[in-house]
């Protein structure tokens, strides 16, 4: 039985019915709710088939990336290069100086292995990955939460990040929605939490001239950008998304650019490895980044499911080619919102200086007087903790001997558009 004040509940204890509640009159079926939920729950695991590629269900024929196992193989591959380019940083999952985040946000997980690796390196923060489409894992970590959700409609989790990071995510949105995602960025991320954003170009660049103009990798970039300028959301979000963070309020902006090598081509060991893998993203990924835009976006034109596979073939066999030196721009931002302080000392410079502006103006003249301009200089990189590198880095003596540049790596002569 029960005690008296106490939560416990025996075995032969009854549940008492509260007689205000008031059961459903007539038959309700039951069946056809579990079967809508059911059906809502299978459709989004099972996704939209479109020219053999699978789509998400949410935000239906809004997003060019497939969901599905090619495309994220060819995530994964594009991961783990970008984790050798940094592999000589502290950290090589991010580059933010956060310390010891303990409420973190991917947005855009895919298949959630940055989400999971930081958990991993991260075991009493809650890590947490979003993306359109169920991310295809069958364990986590217990700290790491995967969900479908999408970023451009109201955010409810209820306690605030203080790190929150996406990669390859051009083409997602649209300007305004981009403006959109930074400002949901920024209003919840708690005062000092950071932003971090990686993105590569879809530009194809040579410094020796190996490839020719002539090549479908030179026309690469161009077709596609020209037709996500068409869907409204333009893939060049390597260029823009500086300006969007800086004008969403975020400070203390810092970037690296890098050459990012497809092929092994490069001398470096760190550069040739990271090569050998970003090749396998192009030749694993490619068709999915042209199936939809070209099949609906295409100049003059769209293109047929066959066109966009004799050019994808084309384009792998150039890849392939160890005589063609490529590689495309890559770029890593990483900004802070202001601590509340900084807020609060805005916040009374502006009241300030709107209280100056109602002022009536004084009619004495004043003199003016001889004013000297300072040099200006940049505040320095605060310095960033060093974490463990993730074990996959680890067995690699060959990587420890190179070097990684903070900034356009020196390795090479300046990048010439192909």
């Amino acid at each position: 039985m029960k005690r008296e004040g106490s939560s416990t509940v025996e075995a032969d204890d009854s549940i008492l019915v509260d007689p205000s509640f008031q059961a459903i009159k007539g038959k309700a079926n039951y069946d056809d709710i579990h079967s809508e939920t059911y059906s809502l729950a299978s459709s989004i695991y099972r996704g939209v088939m479109e020219n053999g590629r699978r789509y998400q269900t949410m935000r239906e024929g809004e997003y060019w990336g497939p969901a599905d196992d090619q495309h994220f193989e060819a995530l994964e591959a594009g991961y783990l290069s970008q984790l050798v380019m940094d592999s000589e940083s502290p950290n090589a999952l991010f580059q933010s100086p956060v310390e010891n985040p303990q409420n973190v946000l991917d947005i855009g997980t895919g298949r959630g292995t940055w989400a999971i690796d930081m958990a991993d390196m991260f075991p009493s923060a809650m890590i947490r990955g979003v993306d359109l489409f169920p991310p295809p894992v069958d364990w986590m970590p217990p700290n790491c939460v995967l969900e479908v959700d999408d970023v451009l409609q109201e955010w409810t989790w209820r306690e605030s990040f203080d790190f929150i990071h996406m990669s390859i995510m051009l083409g997602a949105f649209s300007t305004d929605e981009w403006e959109r995602v930074y400002k949901q960025c920024y209003d919840n991320l708690t005062p000092g939490g950071w932003i971090e954003q990686f993105e590569g170009a879809c530009h194809i660049m040579s410094d020796d001239g190996s490839l020719p103009e002539d090549s479908i990798l030179a026309s690469w970039g161009d077709n596609l950008i020209a037709a996500s300028n068409k869907s409204g959301r333009p893939m060049g979000t390597l260029d823009t998304m500086r300006e969007q963070i800086e004008k969403a309020g975020f400070i203390d902006v810092h970037e690296k650019v890098y050459k990012w090598p497809i092929g092994g081509w490069a001398k470096d060991p760190v550069l040739k490895e990271a090569g050998r893998l970003n090749s396998t993203m192009w030749k694993s990924g490619m068709e999915g980044w042209a199936m939809y835009l070209l099949t609906r976006y295409g100049t003059p034109k769209p293109w047929s499911k066959q066109e966009v596979q004799v050019l994808v073939a084309k384009a792998r066999a150039e890849v392939k080619n160890p005589a063609h030196h490529i590689y495309i721009l890559a770029r890593r931002i990483w900004a802070r919102k202001p601590t509340s302080e900084e807020l609060a000392k805005e916040s009374k410079v502006t009241s300030e200086s709107t209280q100056s502006a109602q002022q009536p103006p004084h009619r004495t003249p004043t003199p003016v007087a001889e004013s000297s301009i300072g040099s200006k200089s940049r505040s320095p990189s605060p310095e960033r903790p060093t974490h463990a590198t993730p074990p996959y880095l680890e067995s690699s003596p060959e990587l420890e001997k190179s070097s990684v540049t903070d900034g356009t790596s020196t390795r090479g002569s300046s990048p010439q558009k192909t």
